[in-house]
């Protein structure tokens, strides 16, 4: 059953209400000077928001009631965080609060356990991570959070590697013209090598029947290791063309090879 046509702690997610950008703003502003009524109604405007997040979690083995409210958690800790005055559409602050949130409830209910010291430098990081992404508006290095905490840079990276979840190379990225754009398509081969395939003659003979430009697409993606990111840049055309063409070439050659 699909998430957004069923009932999650009683809220009807096939009748949520979608909010335009030029309301949230106008809400936002109220908010910010203490309407209560306002901020009751961007709340609510914005659950979807939270729905599209929990989508991401629905393979855990979790209640979908549980990752509702967590998730809600994230949206209203967003929501009293949110600076108007950085110039970001709010979804793109709120929807890594509400991740992180969900992500501190599984940890925390996770079979895996991980000590107390090093949860308490992971949250210490993450809260200071923020409080410079606030005040500088870009993303801090490592080394200015260890020097913030006191703490060895090396200390930081284990003990946010230690909290993070494990993440499927075939996990969405995001969505170019409806075609999705996975992590697997971001990842550089550093030992590609000509050699691997070219060796093939039956595959040499495979690549001969392809356009020119699903052959350049293959060689750079597979003999140079190039992501499609970098191929769409070479080839000058988008990262979802990339996607669609190298799929179409891939299939014709499984006819020739």
């Amino acid at each position: 059953m699909a998430v957004n046509k069923v009932e999650i702690c009683g809220v009807d997610t096939g009748k949520l209400p979608r909010m335009s950008h030029q309301r949230s703003m106008e809400l936002l502003t109220k908010v910010k000077s203490g309407d209560e009524t306002a901020r009751e109604e961007f709340i609510h405007g914005n659950l979807r928001l939270v729905l599209s997040v929990i989508q991401r979690f629905t393979n855990r083995g979790e209640q979908l009631d549980d990752l509702f409210q967590v998730g809600c958690i994230g949206l209203i800790k967003a929501l009293d965080n949110f600076d108007m005055g950085h110039n970001v559409r709010f979804s793109t602050y709120a929807v890594p609060m509400i991740i992180g949130e969900i992500r501190r409830f599984l940890r925390d209910n996770s079979s895996i356990r991980v000590s107390r010291s090093l949860r308490d430098t992971a949250y210490h990081a993450m809260q200071v991570r923020n409080r410079l992404i606030d005040l500088n508006g870009v993303e801090p290095r490592i080394e200015d959070i260890a020097k913030e905490l006191g703490v060895e840079e090396s200390e930081v990276v284990f003990a946010l590697d230690a909290i993070s979840d494990p993440v499927s190379l075939h996990e969405p990225i995001f969505r170019d013209d409806g075609d999705a754009v996975y992590i697997v398509d971001q990842v550089k081969d550093e030992t590609a090598d000509d050699n691997r395939w070219l060796d093939s003659i039956a595959i040499s003979d495979g690549l001969s029947k392809l356009s020119d430009r699903e052959r350049r697409i293959l060689m750079l993606r597979f003999f140079n290791g190039k992501t499609q990111t970098e191929v769409a840049k070479e080839v000058g055309i988008s990262q979802a063309q990339v996607s669609r063409l190298e799929k179409a070439a891939l299939i014709r050659m499984r006819k020739f090879v």
